[in-house]
């Protein structure tokens, strides 16, 4: 070591230590911006403010993790202790402590795999916005005429579909519009049929009362398109009850939970859509059956019960049974004729009231009322004015004779005299005059200058 080297130079200004850190900060924030980092969690506490704190490791280092308003971020039910993670963040320094941080924005499973995370953040913004809730799902029509069908035209779904149709409503329209299930920009298509079909007056075609959406089964990259946002949005918009017949029962989409209705197959959506031709004429002849025991047992108990009263009072005096309901019904008249009348006179009351009422109101008895207010104002305002004048010009007298009876004038009235000496100061005794001194006596009517001699 040189004893004897010169240190290096001083600089002009160091930054202090908030600077440096935010500069780092920026610098971070700036270069590196948003990334996916992956590991393990550890330390998770979760605050009573509702941000979660933890640490995310690996085999060679470990970060510190922030997410704030953690019960709102994508995927955080997922954090736990151990859990092997995938998140979304910012990398940013904690000034207050100098610590490296990053700010967690959504977080998902690494082992659950792009589509599926995809499916899950997609789940959970749709969920936030309430398009799953129940409040929003239409009831299906009990017996539809025409049905829309949106699925592949040489796909096995729709034959499945149109033969539930033949087999239990054959009375039913079926109306496909054909689009593609699978592959790029088919969720687009998809879309744009539902949106077709939900406003048949500016497309022409005829008016469903329900819609079945869907497609046979394969695999979740094959049934990916509905999963998509904009063919969930077309459902949810659509005016139309709309079946969701996405691949086999256990394949859950996202079109499913927006759906009014899920089906666990296409030919299901079709049972579900129709009812059983069969059992409804089955059901129908039942309740004919039904309906033609209770009539007769009707008329049965009628033809009983007239039999009963001609033979009874109506037989022998058909007049006094009748006597006392032309009674009541007389009566009945009268207090309806009374009820009438009254109320036309409480009407009447009322209406005169009202028209009194009005007449006060009218507009123009208003702006006459306001008119006579006006000129009142405007008499008041040009008299203020004089009122104010004479009182201070009555002051003014009053002051005036007080200065005069109090001033000076009076006194020179009266004889008296004010001599000044050279230097302008009042001359209050004989013993301060000299010699020579020269004097300015003022008098009530003028001013005269004398010098003193002796």
């Amino acid at each position: 070591m040189d004893l004897f080297a010169q240190p290096p130079p001083v600089a002009e200004k160091a930054l202090s230590v908030t600077q440096l850190l935010r500069r780092m900060r920026n610098l971070l924030e700036e270069e590196i911006g948003e990334v996916w980092v992956e590991g393990e969690v550890s330390n998770l506490k979760k605050q009573a403010s509702g941000h979660w704190y933890f640490s995310l490791k690996d085999g060679g280092a470990q970060v510190q993790c922030v997410m704030f308003g953690a019960r709102k971020r994508p995927g955080a039910e997922a954090l736990a202790d151990g859990a092997k993670m995938r998140v979304l963040a910012e990398a940013s320094v904690y000034e207050a402590r100098g610590q490296l941080q990053i700010i967690v924005l959504q977080a998902v499973l690494a082992g659950a795999g792009d589509l599926q995370a995809r499916f899950e953040e997609l789940k959970r913004k749709l969920l936030d916005e309430g398009l799953f809730d129940a409040a929003h799902k239409r009831p299906i029509p009990a017996f539809p005429t025409v049905i829309g069908i949106v699925t592949s035209a040489t796909g096995a779904a729709l034959q499945d579909i149109l033969n539930v149709l033949t087999r239990r409503a054959p009375w039913v329209q079926p109306v496909l519009l054909p689009v593609r299930v699978q592959g790029r920009g088919a969720e687009v298509e998809i879309a744009q049929a539902i949106e077709q079909l939900g406003q048949p007056a500016a497309f022409g075609y005829p008016r469903c009362d329900v819609l079945i959406v869907g497609r046979g089964g394969g695999s979740i990259e094959d049934l990916w398109n509905f999963n998509e946002e904009v063919v969930a949005r077309a459902i949810a918009a659509c005016p139309i009850p709309i079946i969701s017949a996405v691949g086999h029962e256990i394949d859950f989409t996202i079109a499913d939970f927006v759906a009014d209705l899920r089906a666990p197959t296409p030919s299901a959506a079709a049972e579900l859509a129709v009812a059983d031709g069969a059992e409804l004429l089955t059901r129908l002849g039942q309740l004919r059956r039904r309906l033609d025991r209770l009539v007769s047992e009707r008329l049965m108990r009628a033809r009983l019960a007239v039999a009963a009263v001609s033979r009874g009072i109506l037989q022998r005096d058909g007049a006094r049974l009748l006597r006392e309901p032309t009674l009541r019904l007389d009566s009945g008249r009268a207090q309806l004729a009374q009820a009438c009348r009254l109320a036309l006179e409480a009407m009447a009351v009322r209406l005169g009231a009202d028209r009194a009422r009005h007449h006060s109101h009218h507009p123009a008895r208003v702006l006459e009322r306001r008119r006579e207010y006006l000129s009142n104002l405007t008499r008041r305002m040009e008299r203020a004015p004089m009122v104010v004048l004479d009182h201070r010009l009555e002051r003014l007298v009053r002051l005036r004779g007080l200065v005069r009876a109090l001033g000076p004038e009076s006194a020179f009235q009266r004889g008296f005299s004010i001599t000044h000496g050279a230097d302008g100061k009042v001359v209050r005794s004989a013993s301060a005059l000299h010699a020579g001194d020269l004097l300015r006596t003022r008098f009530g009517d003028g001013v005269a200058t004398s010098r003193v001699v002796g």
